[in-house]
């Protein structure tokens, strides 16, 4: 019997941790499988041993793992599957399957438009975008917020897609803002490649306060969230995984 295990980042808030949950209810309502559970990486429980011991305690032989990460950084890379071997060792007779993060992917990009039209104001010529990610000392983090910044860019023919960080790699989200505060531009789309709100997104709307009496537009777009685009994303890498075969 298959099983989907989502894996979350994690967060100490609870409004975060909620969303995670809602988002894995769409999930299991668009994909056919009986078990499926939701776990973290840190933060927040279940862990994920913890959380394949659920599945397999449901009758799961074999887990699907979904990391719900955006890229692959030091949690996909290094923590998850440190956490799996623990896994397979527990159940030695299960097999887990684990997928990989979204990664810089056409279906990202459209979230993000669809969450800059979701403003009042006009993405155009006196327009620029602050894409602000996560940040991580991988330096494929750095790599991959780039080539995202360039296809939004190319989406939207925007005249600038700046980027910037939350932690561990510069330029710093106060870099960010300042840079787009000296610009020519009127209007700033902040945008967060954040998946939920948490102490992160928290932090963006304080920072951008101190920026709202100044002369230009600041619009501070939602983070991704639970889009539809994400779920389908999601739905076609489980159903990838679900056609390999046992040992490949």
């Amino acid at each position: 019997m298959e099983a989907v295990l989502y894996v979350s980042h994690g967060s100490r808030i609870a409004a975060a941790r909620h969303e995670a949950a809602r988002f894995v209810e769409q999930c299991r309502r668009a994909i056919d499988i009986p078990i499926q559970e939701l776990c973290f990486v840190e933060l927040a429980e279940p862990d994920i041993v913890t959380g394949v011991d659920r599945c397999v305690a449901q009758g799961a032989t074999r887990v699907i793992v979904v990391p719900l990460l955006l890229l692959s950084a030091g949690h996909a890379k290094h923590d998850i599957p440190a956490a799996l071997d623990i896994a397979r060792r527990r159940h030695p007779s299960v097999d887990i399957l684990c997928g990989a993060p979204f990664g810089v992917h056409e279906a990202m990009i459209d979230i993000m438009i669809d969450r800059i039209s979701e403003q009042s104001a006009p993405l155009d010529g006196e327009s620029m975008i602050l894409l602000v990610g996560r940040g991580s000392s991988d330096p494929d983090t750095k790599r991959d917020m780039s080539a995202i910044a360039a296809l939004l860019k190319e989406k939207t023919n925007v005249p600038h897609v700046d980027v910037c960080f939350l932690a561990a790699i510069r330029p710093t989200l106060d870099e960010g803002l300042e840079r787009a505060h000296a610009s020519a531009y009127r209007r700033v789309f902040v945008v967060p490649y954040l998946l939920f709100t948490g102490v992160l997104m928290k932090t963006i709307e304080r920072k951008l306060q101190g920026f709202s009496v100044s002369d230009k537009q600041w619009h501070l777009c939602s983070y991704l969230g639970d889009h539809p685009r994400l779920v389908l994303l999601i739905q076609q890498q489980v159903l990838s995984l679900s056609s390999v075969k046992k040992g490949a």
